[in-house]
């Protein structure tokens, strides 16, 4: 009796077929990982753009109204300084951008919160403008933020 023996194999066997699967699932994750850390450096780098911009609109105001000086460490108040005609003094001006800055604060970064601080014992003045934002999936106990100090002449 003769017994025919099969030397070539044709197609995969199932073995095989899993353990290609498996490579290419660990690969996949990998490219998905790589996304949902994209998207998040993304957030990040909008979060950080909307400081940048809103410190320096902060920095323009101040140079605006260089003499409101300790009043930019106040609460903000709607004074009706803007396109109603009233002649505000620089507190009451002062009082006003604090109220767009917190308002704009709030638009655009989560938790986002803006401090003035005002030291006059160097020459010339200087205000130190910090903005505050909590980063989503991090440590809320340590926001972000983004500070900056302008000297402002013409005190």
């Amino acid at each position: 009796m003769l017994i025919k023996s099969h030397t070539q194999q044709r197609g995969f066997s199932l073995v095989e077929v899993l353990i290609a699967l498996i490579i290419m699932s660990v690969g996949m994750l990998g490219i998905a990982t790589l996304f949902v850390q994209s998207m998040q450096a993304g957030r990040t780098s909008m979060f950080r753009h909307h400081a940048v911009t809103m410190a320096g609109d902060v920095a323009d105001r101040i140079r605006a109204n260089p003499r409101a000086g300790i009043a930019y460490q106040g609460a903000g108040a709607d004074n009706g300084c803007i396109a109603t005609g009233n002649d505000c003094n620089e507190a009451a001006m002062a009082a006003n951008d604090i109220l767009l800055w917190d308002a704009q604060a709030d638009e655009s970064l989560p938790n986002g919160a803006v401090t003035v601080t005002f030291d006059d014992t160097v020459n010339p003045p200087e205000y130190t403008i910090r903005i505050d934002w909590d980063e989503p999936g991090e440590d809320p106990n340590a926001p972000l933020n983004y500070t900056i100090t302008i000297p402002v002449l013409g005190i």
